[in-house]
């Protein structure tokens, strides 16, 4: 069941009361990248980058998966989309079906051998509608105001800087654009990630929730988000979640 403007409204009302969102800067990291210096880091833990195959495609299909995703998401012919975290490319090949010769998909991901793999595949059906980029860990690297629909699915926990990559991913949504993110509600260092801490984590670079279903195929959840007023300044964004203790 997609939320209502009701139902958003009380979401972030428990947020605001639930502690998720603390006024405290992140603990320094001494991994940390220099290009996300200058953003919190999150007080979460990651999950370690899983098998780019999430399960089987013939499994995925029966269960109706990608057409209930595709279908929520709103995806038509001529639509233009970001598959972040392609991996073997599942979301990949039946987008770029559903929005035709007109429309675009952009795979990408942080897993070269992935990438390749799934080039091989793209070549190989002679999908000429889909291109393939390699992104970074705090950057996805995608062209500005350019995407109708961003998909980050079974993906978003295991992204280590969460606030940069939000941040940087911002321009590039189109107007009227949306990014739909699929997990499951579970521990953040279990592939999963509760959806109070999604709904948190991307508040706090500014985007808007505007819908949410637990009536995924497969199990777990499916949100969408569109950015909404300024983008803030890195140092104005506040961590989620509770400081580790030292």
């Amino acid at each position: 069941m997609s939320l209502g403007r009701g139902h958003i409204i009380a979401a972030m009302l428990i947020l605001g009361s639930s502690g998720l969102a603390s006024c405290n800067q992140s603990l320094p990291s001494n991994d940390r990248t220099e290009s996300s210096a200058g953003f919190p880091s999150p007080y979460r833990p990651v999950s370690e980058a899983g098998d780019t195959q999430f399960s089987n495609e013939a499994a995925r299909d029966e269960a109706g998966e990608a057409q209930f995703v595709m279908d929520w998401a709103g995806i038509k012919l001529g639509t233009t989309v970001a598959d972040i975290g392609a991996g073997e490319g599942y979301y990949t090949i039946r987008l770029a079906e559903r929005v035709g010769p007109k429309g675009r998909v952009l795979a990408q991901d942080i897993n070269r051998g992935a990438l390749d793999r799934l080039g091989e595949r793209v070549t190989r059906e002679q999908l000429d509608n889909v291109a393939i980029k390699e992104g970074a860990v705090d950057d996805p690297r995608l062209p500005e105001n350019s995407f109708d629909r961003i998909f980050m699915v079974h993906m978003y926990h295991e992204v280590d800087e969460p606030y940069a990559f939000l941040w940087r991913m911002r321009p590039a949504i189109a107007k009227s654009g949306e990014v739909i993110v699929v997990d499951r509600d579970r521990p953040t260092d279990q592939h999963g990630i509760p959806p109070k801490l999604l709904f948190c984590e991307f508040a706090a670079v500014g985007y808007r929730l505007t819908g949410f279903s637990e009536e995924l195929k497969l199990g777990g959840y499916i949100a969408r988000f569109t950015p909404t007023g300024r983008r803030p300044d890195p140092k104005e964004i506040k961590t989620c979640g509770t400081p580790p203790l030292r």
